[in-house]
């Protein structure tokens, strides 16, 4: 048996998506190219070009595996409130667990801001504009669950700017108000 390491076309494929979105956080989707985000999944660049021979196509497979992410882990979510005794304890409970891989958020909401400059971007965006407060709806309805949501991404990009953790008790009485309302 010689040397040589078995390539997995799949993970390669999945390694380049999301290597594409890192690149277009770092450096919006004008920047984007297939030297960059071979550079940044650490693969050659031919690579990126063999499976995905455009530029466009290259960045609608990071925008396919960006929503997926995100998609799974709205559901995650939606299971953990569904299970939860106290909804918006379990919530609370939700950002401070998602706000554990910072570098994730940045890059999740540096794509939510890129998204108001391109247009290719905003059904992420959307995923999670839409995603959550359809999650939270039928626990507070649909005005609550949107105004919860907006409170939430503030306390995300509150925790993101300042490096500091979440006001627990803080989240949780403001959910239950904005809930009760």
């Amino acid at each position: 048996m010689t040397g040589r390491r078995t390539r997995d076309p799949e993970a390669r494929r999945a390694a380049l998506a999301a290597a594409t979105m890192e690149v277009i956080a770092e450096a919006g989707v004008g920047r984007t190219t297939h030297r960059a985000v071979a550079a940044k999944a650490d693969l050659p660049l031919g690579a990126t070009t063999y499976y995905f021979p455009t530029l466009d196509d290259l960045i609608a497979a990071g925008l396919r595996h960006a929503v997926e992410t995100l998609q799974t882990d709205l559901h995650q979510w939606e299971d953990r409130l569904r299970d939860a005794p106290d909804m918006a304890v379990a919530l609370t409970e939700l950002v401070r667990d998602y706000l554990t891989d910072r570098r994730q958020v940045r890059l999740e909401y540096e794509l939510c801001v890129a998204a108001a400059r391109d247009a290719a971007l905003r059904p992420l965006a959307d995923v999670w504009m839409r995603g959550l407060p359809e999650i939270l709806q039928p626990y507070v309805g649909a005005d609550a669950g949107r105004d919860i949501c907006a409170l939430i991404d503030g306390i995300i990009l509150l925790a993101l700017t300042t490096e500091t953790d979440v006001d627990e008790p803080g989240l949780t009485s403001a959910i239950r108000r904005l809930a009760r309302d």
